[in-house]
């Protein structure tokens, strides 16, 4: 009986696996090119996928049902405005849950009166109408929002930002707004569905008309429309908020530049995991390289087994198996040292941590793939030594 007939896949794992263990460090090396390649391309898969399901879970808490309406260009180019009515006549659409307003104003605010009037920090002042929070979703974070009382008195609430750059955390502090003092009575959240919002000062619009002259104008209009009805009601917002010139009027939904946000992400995503198949590649070429000196340091051993019988299958099928539990070991280290990297990242940002199962079996097929071409060319070149030719040396 020949060793062909004895030689089953346990026999063929196991003299696979005695030349790995024979050379643990080159092995270690060759094997850790493989595993970045596939942490790389894991990784970015990985934190990729995070990325969108925690814009999938922003969007699903903000809601995709808001729509803004603002003034664009007339026909001469100059800045359209909004009827002061045409907050109302949205909010009689059928399909539309609720419609809330801010103003610009023009007016700076400052932390007090002695700091220079070009320093401005950036700062809008808008009036803002009570029900805002509800129909955008804002939040606020420290105080309160305004109220009936309020809204009619110098006080004032802050954006994110702007409370940042005046230096203000808490409330009942003063600020020097429109040439008078305002008290700070609340600071929001930020927010992903207007970020406009977050570099503003918002007073109320009766203390906006009555201490700063406010035409009563808005500037954005925000619509809460029906999720079903979102398109229908995006379609009739133009002509509704200004039935005598709907052209100047733009419409948008705010949740769209966070899906091309994700949409620019993704093309990124592209690109590393394009880097990462170059690193994928050089690990590949790693293991050919380690295969083929081993098969030139291991002739002595390939011309023992040929003249004990072993045959040319055998001695290619050693070196194949051998080259892929080489690939097995980096693309298993590399799977889970991209799992790693992944949650890592998605924990700092507060992400869920999601890794695809088809990118963890990806990266473990790609390795098999890359072992058994990197080691094709070193185990037809073993096969081919004649006992005689690998027992006399080089």
């Amino acid at each position: 009986m020949n060793e062909s007939a004895r030689l089953g896949p346990a026999d063929v794992l196991r003299v696979g696996a005695a030349g790995l263990r024979a050379r643990p460090l080159r092995v270690f090396l060759s094997a850790l090119g493989i595993a970045i390649g596939i942490a790389a391309m894991i990784g970015v898969v990985g934190i990729s996928t995070s990325s969108r399901a925690q814009l999938q879970a922003t969007l699903d808490r903000l809601g995709t049902n808001l729509l803004t309406v603002a003034p664009g260009r007339d026909f001469l180019g100059e800045e359209a405005s909004l009827p002061a009515e045409s907050v109302g006549m949205i909010g009689r659409i059928p399909e539309v849950e609720s419609a809330s307003a801010t103003g610009t104003l023009d007016a700076k605010v400052y932390r007090n009166d002695h700091i220079p009037s070009g320093e401005s920090g950036g700062i809008s002042v808008q009036a803002t109408r009570l029900d805002l929070p509800r129909t955008v979703g804002i939040q606020v974070a420290v105080g309160t929002w305004l109220n009936p009382g309020t809204s009619r008195y110098p006080a004032v609430v802050l954006g994110a930002t702007a409370a940042d750059r005046l230096g203000i955390a808490g409330v009942n502090v003063q600020v020097w707004l429109g040439g008078q003092w305002f008290t700070v009575v609340g600071v929001l959240a930020p927010s992903d569905l207007a970020p406009e919002l977050d570099a503003a000062a918002l007073i109320g619009w009766d203390a906006a008309t009555s201490r700063l002259g406010f035409d009563g104008h808005p500037t954005t209009i925000y619509t809460r429309a029906e999720k079903a009805s979102v398109e229908k009601v995006r379609d009739l917002l133009a002509a509704t908020a200004s039935p005598e010139s709907p052209t100047e009027i733009e419409v948008s939904r705010p949740s769209d530049a966070l899906a091309a946000q994700n949409a620019t992400d993704q093309a990124f995503t592209g690109l590393l995991l394009g880097l990462g198949g170059v690193a994928l590649l050089v690990g590949g070429v790693g293991v050919a390289n380690t295969m083929v000196i081993s098969v030139l340091e291991r002739r002595a051993e390939i011309g023992l087994r040929r003249s004990l019988g072993a045959t040319r299958g055998q001695i290619r099928l050693q070196f194949l198996t051998e080259s892929q539990l080489l690939a097995a070991l980096g693309g298993i280290g590399g799977v889970g040292l991209g799992i790693t990297v992944t949650a890592i990242y998605a924990l700092t940002q507060g992400w869920p941590t999601v890794v695809p199962p088809w990118a963890m079996a990806g990266g473990i097929l790609a390795t098999l793939a890359i072992g058994a071409i990197a080691g094709l060319y070193p185990a037809i070149r073993a096969a081919r030594l004649s006992p005689t030719e690998a027992l006399s040396g080089p």
